[in-house]
């Protein structure tokens, strides 16, 4: 049997797909008289708020040619992921990349450390310096930290160094 979330998954995938984002999630909740329906979408890189708009434009399209939220009235939201979101799927690990994660092991053991890489097989962390490789299969659980003073990072996910930062005066300290 069919759940309405089933019913809606395949009906906005192609539409998300379509656009160039990831269908990550959907639910429906009600509120008061009518009911809220929440879709979030990701990309590699992002969904800027054009992009989230127009997917949203193409949601509603396919729910107005469809019966598939019935005869009550419902709000549609598209957003992007929270901070919050578990990481569960490589294309997560993938966009984390640069990002601080805690990440708990099946066996309990609780780390933090620094996403580095992520492919088919599992993620690379920096750990306080040292490299660490996780299986996807060894992580239970695992979430982007909120860093309110993150420095920024290079495309490779790095913190540079305060000596290699671009336009570093090397005879700062000398005297005139």
């Amino acid at each position: 049997m069919s759940t309405q979330r089933d019913r809606l998954r395949r009906l906005l995938e192609p539409v998300a797909s379509r656009a160039g984002v990831d269908l990550e999630d959907v639910s429906v909740t009600p509120a008061g008289k009518r009911r809220v329906l929440r879709v979030v979408v990701d990309a590699d890189g992002g969904v800027d708020l054009d992009g989230v708009a127009a997917v949203s434009r193409g949601m509603s399209d396919a729910l107005d040619a469809s019966d598939v939220m019935g005869s009550m009235p419902y709000q549609l939201e598209v957003g992007t992921p929270g901070v919050d979101r578990p990481l569960t799927a490589e294309r997560h690990w993938r966009r984390a990349r640069g990002r601080l994660v805690a990440v708990r092991s099946a066996d309990g053991v609780a780390t933090t450390g620094r996403v580095t890489d992520a492919d088919a097989d599992g993620v690379e962390l920096d750990v306080d310096g040292t490299p660490r490789r996780l299986a996807y299969d060894e992580i239970a659980k695992a979430t982007v930290q909120v860093e309110f003073n993150r420095k920024d990072t290079g495309s490779d996910g790095v913190v540079p160094d305060a000596d290699d930062a671009e336009g570093a005066d090397d005879d700062m300290n000398e005297e005139a």
